[in-house]
């Protein structure tokens, strides 16, 4: 398990709990890169499976309060935390993208027999994308909020990099300001687990070795034929207003792009009810 310390530690412990009382199971799944944890849960609906994948730093865990608001309307939700993260275990090596790119197929190989709508936010859109890209027919339909993946400047590249190389308590804040519509007030207290977070080798693995050459080109992003949502945030201020533009260019016509207000790079912080309510209408809209 991973190793976080302080208050984002209990954090995560309480909305693992809270998610298993409301009916979500912990899996274990062994894969190349180690042992990954999943939340897995059946709801009441009939709508296809939705999978979850979270951003760089961030857990599954995170997605509790959107998690809960999507079950009551969902068929099957599943949500992995990535290598390193949340609770999924350690590795032997190095963490480079395609690793862990290839831990997250074993993983929804393993887990969901089922075609699925697949939901990556950040570093998960990009995770997402390519997993779309490889594998388009385990797939009902592609969500991406505030996805990676859009292939920048160099110079916008190696910026975005420097955000995530976290040394200290308060570039830790101001990291964590850049995640939200309104910045809450309890931050500063997060602050000093993200710090560690940031530091640990999954992130600085991921980020040391990953390339613009790792990006989908925008030839292969037009060919892909699932329906498609993005969401990208008036306030998002993580990423760099390039990468929606890159989006426009290149995403086929049919992929639907909105740009919520009141939504930054973490939706799922900001308003997760509206977020549920649009993830789940546009599974509504696809077939299994």
């Amino acid at each position: 398990m991973t190793k976080k310390i302080g208050l984002l530690s209990a954090v995560g412990r309480g909305g693992r709990f809270v998610l298993n009382r409301h009916g979500f199971r912990s899996l274990a799944v062994r894969t190349a890169a180690g042992t990954l944890h999943a939340y897995d849960a059946r709801g009441p609906g009939h709508l296809p499976t939705i999978v979850m994948l979270h951003g760089l730093g961030s857990a599954a865990t995170a997605f509790g309060p959107l998690l809960i608001r999507m079950l009551p309307q969902a068929g099957r939700l599943v949500a992995p935390d990535l290598p390193g993260h949340g609770f999924s275990g350690t590795w032997s090596g190095r963490l480079t993208p395609e690793r862990l790119f290839g831990a997250v197929s074993e993983l929804l190989d393993a887990v969901v027999g089922e075609r699925m709508v697949l939901v990556g936010s950040s570093l998960g859109g990009a995770l997402a994308l390519r997993y779309a890209l490889e594998r388009p027919e385990r797939l009902a339909a592609l969500a991406l909020v505030s996805p990676a993946g859009a292939r920048t400047t160099p110079r916008e590249w190696e910026e975005l990099r420097d955000v995530f190389k976290i040394d200290s308590a308060a570039e830790a804040r101001q990291l964590l300001a850049r995640l939200y519509h309104r910045t809450p007030w309890y931050v500063a207290a997060l602050a000093p687990g993200l710090r560690d977070i940031m530091k640990g080798a999954a992130v600085r693995d991921v980020m040391g070795a990953a390339t613009l050459d790792d990006l989908p080109t925008p030839d292969s992003l037009g060919a892909l034929a699932m329906p498609i949502l993005l969401l990208w945030g008036q306030s998002e201020r993580l990423l760099p207003a390039s990468s929606l533009a890159y989006f426009r260019r290149h995403l086929p016509e049919h992929a639907v792009i909105e740009e919520p207000e009141g939504f930054g790079h973490s939706p799922h912080f900001d308003d997760p009810t509206r977020l549920a309510a649009r993830l789940i209408a546009f599974a509504k809209s696809v077939r299994a």
